[in-house]
Formats: C-alpha cells, sequence, structure tokens
C-alpha cells in the first residue's frame, strides 16, 4: 500500500499545485499576472537597454520585482512544503524497506568484470545568470543539456566535427536569447516552445509570439547521416536558428 502511494503522491502534488496556482489567480491573487508581465516587462527592456544606467536598473529591477512576486505566491510556499513531504516519503520508504544483501557468487577463473565509465566535460553548464557561447575556435563536440535563468546562449556548430547520427542539443531558459549556428550541408530538426518572445528558423521569421510552439525540419532530415534535433523552451526571448 505504501509503495502504491509513492508512486502516485508525485502526480497528486502536481495536479494540487496546479489548482493551488489556478485558485491563487482567480481568487487570492489576481494582480500576480500583471506582476509578473511587468517584471518580465522590465527584464527585457533592460536587456535592450544594457548600455546605458537606465537600461541597468531596469534590468536589476526587474529580477528583484519577480524574486519578490515568486517568494509570496503561494504556489511556491506549497512548493516548499511538497520538496518536504518528498524527503520524509522517502525517509520513512528507507526505515520501511531494510537494506539486502546480495551475495556475488565469482566461478573460478572468472575476473569480477566494472562497468567503466568514462566522465565527459560538457560544452555549457546551467547558469542562472550570464551569457554562455561556444568556443571561437575549432573544439570538441558533445550534446547540449542545459537548463539557464538569464542570459544569452550562442552555439556556432562550424567550429566543430559533428558525428555521424543524431546530434542533439536541449535548452531550457526562463529569459534570454538563444542563437544557434548550423552549417549548410547539416540537416536540422527544431522543436521549439515560447511564451513571448520572436523566432527565426532560417527562412521562417514569426515576430511577436505568445504562447506558441514551433517545429520545423529540413526536407532531407529523415535519410541525413549528419542531422542536428534541436530542443528549444523559453519563457521570454527570441531563438535564431540559421545557417553558415
Amino acid at each position: 500500500m505504501f509503495k502504491n502511494f509513492k508512486n502516485e503522491y508525485t502526480g497528486w502534488l502536481v495536479f494540487i499545485g496546479a489548482v493551488v496556482l489556478l485558485l491563487e489567480i482567480l481568487f487570492f491573487n489576481r494582480g500576480l499576472i500583471f506582476s509578473l508581465f511587468i517584471s518580465g516587462g522590465m527584464i527585457y527592456l533592460g536587456r535592450k537597454k544594457r548600455g546605458k544606467k537606465s537600461g541597468k536598473l531596469l534590468f536589476y529591477g526587474g529580477i528583484a520585482f519577480l524574486a519578490i512576486c515568486v517568494f509570496n505566491m503561494m504556489t511556491f510556499k506549497f512548493l516548499l512544503l511538497a520538496i518536504l513531504l518528498h524527503f520524509f516519503i522517502q525517509y520513512l520508504n528507507s526505515k520501511r524497506q531494510p537494506n539486502k544483501i546480495a551475495l556475488n557468487i565469482t566461478e573460478p577463473g572468472m575476473a569480477a568484470q566494472k562497468e567503466m565509465l568514462i566522465k565527459i566535460t560538457p560544452l555549457f553548464e546551467n547558469n542562472f545568470i550570464g551569457q554562455q557561447k561556444t568556443p571561437a575556435g575549432v573544439y570538441d563536440w558533445n550534446d547540449i543539456n542545459i537548463q539557464t535563468g538569464i542570459g544569452d546562449n550562442v552555439i556556432d556548430l562550424s567550429y566543430t566535427m559533428l558525428p555521424k547520427g543524431e546530434t542533439v542539443i536541449f535548452i531550457r531558459s526562463l529569459v534570454g536569447n538563444l542563437k544557434i549556428l548550423v552549417p549548410y550541408e547539416i540537416e536540422v530538426n527544431v522543436h521549439h516552445s515560447c511564451i513571448a518572445g520572436s523566432t527565426t528558423i532560417f527562412e521562417n521569421h514569426e515576430d511577436k509570439i505568445f504562447n506558441q510552439v514551433y517545429q520545423f525540419k529540413t526536407s532531407g532530415y529523415e535519410t541525413a547521416e549528419q542531422k542536428v534535433k534541436i530542443f528549444t523552451s523559453v519563457l521570454v526571448g527570441n531563438l535564431e536558428v540559421s545557417r553558415i
């Protein structure tokens, strides 16, 4: 019974969290959406005018305002409670399920085989604030899977040798622009989700998009020996995928 509850409680927490957020917006904090849009607008304008003092004030003021809005949300407090509940259930589970001792029997003449793991240094790291971009010179490629807060990310694939098969780029960002430069001989498949911003994928341009999901792929993608699959998700920002 306890095991079944463990498998289901995460789904219930997500459902209850969505209900709490909806109730907070509709009944308890109707100005929440307006506050989030104001803070997002301040950050966006601050980034556009980052060379000026007023731009810096707008940018950091927007971040501070956004943090205050989030910390005061009833949903955020529910999330903290859910995290504590998760660790509490994990603790109870460890107490109810005793450790099992497994016998490792090796036949004579056979040495125990260990799985060899090679640690790979990623090109990009999870970054809360700041810009990241690929090296200006030749570099070795590794698939990208990151989550970022506020900042731009630039990926130039012309300075690396992509392996045969499917290369994956996966980026989730709160606020910032994404720019991906792809060589002409590489086929591309793009999945993009954005709340507010613009999208440019080769010759296709969508200006001032709001809460949209886009998917494009080049005509020769399915049969190509070398291809790139791009997954991007941005709260506020622009995506540009161009040839180089």
